[in-house]
């Protein structure tokens, strides 16, 4: 079975003087990412290491350390180094080592090696810890066709690494250049933080490929022009609107919704959008299953619902991982069909339009999307209960006049002495900051239902306004 290293060995041979990886200090070439990787892997403490922590800033190095722990047949588990330590430290414990920009911390050795995993990626879970996505070489390697199959990316493209390294957009621009004898370029965070000196880089760079969070292109459709040597710009994680993209609908340039669970390899479905209509309520269909995958509508009892009609959006194929880490409840959405085909069960509901594409809902639960990240309202709410100034509190999800999800804690402090700015403080080393509640409402007690649960719906309602063309 080949791995992920396989086949990036194939393009060191059949590209070995073309720029593999550039940032904003050095580029290097697919025969010196290669050196480079090889040079790393022969200084882990660890000759065979299972997992491999990775807390660096965006680099050709941190590129080339991703491909010494799959050069090695370890894992890469990833973290921002500005994600909250106690975070970083929970996600980190399982890990042979931590590779940062400073050197190598050496934790333990890991025994419990899982054949064929490629990389662990942590999301919001409803324990209060985060839960991590095992998955493997294989499911990698079915994205890239997928992507390739669609996309056709080849030497000469350039794909901008813009995304943070513990969501799957990162899979998506880093391997699938990397596999395909493209080029990744990656901007400094003081380039991605301004959208103009962001432009400037996409046009001296001439990137040709972009994938982000509708946000993103919300900015750039702001823009007069966007840079001509963008030929494909691709959205995830989060609801697309036409408005969103109405100006850059107008530029030439292909769009595309996807969506995809972390669960199911980066993306199940491609849609593309600046030659389509969309729904009546602004947003676009997610289009339909992704070469090697299938979806298909069912209802609670995984039994198919007629076309039309709304169900839960399960995924079949390639992509589903392995499962997430440790003996967590969620992994029961993973389940297997009497048919023995195995089944994501992404708890999203939608329905099947007439053309057979696919129309997104919402969610069956409280996870809800904050800035194009998946967040579980149990989670923030664990935490919040958890810190030493508050008695007790719920976190409830609302949505803008625009339709972007925000969250509001409601607490109950603990003394008269409470101070919101210490628990912010305090939950800041627990939850990135799109976790933490945008609104707080502090209470003197939470109302009760008769049967002794809180009264989600006597909660005072906090509204926001939409900011996005104010």
């Amino acid at each position: 079975m080949k791995t992920i290293y396989d086949v990036f060995k194939q393009q060191v041979t059949a590209h070995t003087d073309a720029v593999a990886v550039m940032d904003e200090k050095k580029c290097l070439t697919y025969g010196e990412l290669d050196a480079l990787a090889t040079e790393i892997a022969d200084g882990f403490p660890v000759k065979q290491p299972a997992k491999v922590g990775i807390v660096m800033s965006h680099s050709v190095e941190m590129i080339a350390t991703i491909l010494a722990a799959l050069k090695s047949g370890a894992a890469y588990v990833p973290a921002e180094p500005s994600f909250p330590k106690e975070r970083i430290k929970y996600m980190m414990e399982d890990c042979d080592f931590v590779v940062t920009d400073k050197g190598i911390q050496h934790i333990h050795n890991n025994i419990n090696k899982v054949s064929d995993l490629a990389y662990i990626l942590y999301t919001s879970g409803t324990t209060g810890k985060p839960k991590g996505v095992m998955v493997t070489n294989s499911n990698v390697l079915h994205y890239v066709r997928a992507f390739q199959h669609e996309f056709h990316p080849q030497p000469g493209d350039r794909m901008l690494q813009h995304s943070v390294c513990s969501f799957d957009i990162f899979v998506e621009e880093v391997f699938t250049t990397l596999l395909s004898g493209a080029t990744l370029c990656i901007p400094s965070e003081e380039t991605k933080a301004d959208i103009h000196r962001l432009m400037d880089y996409i046009e001296r760079n001439q990137v040709t490929m972009l994938s982000s969070f509708p946000y993103l292109l919300l900015e750039m459709n702001k823009l007069p022009r966007i840079p001509r040597s963008l030929r494909l710009l691709i959205s995830g994680g989060d609801v697309i609107r036409a408005k969103y993209i109405d100006s850059l609908r107008t530029q030439g340039v292909m769009i595309y919704n996807t969506y995809g669970p972390s669960e199911t390899t980066v993306c199940a479905s491609y849609f593309r959008v600046d030659n389509a209509q969309p729904l009546a309520d602004g947003t676009f269909s997610i289009g339909k299953a992704v070469l090697g995958t299938s979806i298909e509508i069912l209802d609670d009892h995984l039994q198919p619902v007629e076309d039309g009609e709304t169900g839960e959006i399960c995924i079949f194929g390639n992509g589903i991982s392995l499962g997430y880490q440790g003996d967590v409840p969620e992994n029961q959405n993973f389940t297997t069909m009497p048919d023995g085909r195995r089944v994501y069960r992404s708890g999203d509901l939608g329905y099947v339009l007439s053309d057979g594409n696919i129309a997104f809902l919402h969610r069956k639960d409280k996870q809800v999307m904050i800035m194009g990240k998946r967040v579980e309202s149990d989670e923030v709410e664990n935490v919040l209960c958890d810190q030493r100034e508050v008695e007790t509190a719920v976190v409830c999800p609302q949505t803008d006049t625009d339709g972007l999800s925000y969250l509001v804690a409601y607490v109950v402090p603990r003394s008269k002495r409470f101070s919101l700015n210490t628990l912010k403080r305090s939950l800041a080393d627990h939850l990135t900051s799109f976790m933490i509640p945008e609104f707080f409402v502090t209470m003197p007690s939470l109302p009760m239902t008769p049967n002794g649960k809180v009264d989600r719906r006597a909660l005072p309602i906090v509204r926001k306004e939409g900011r996005l063309y104010a």
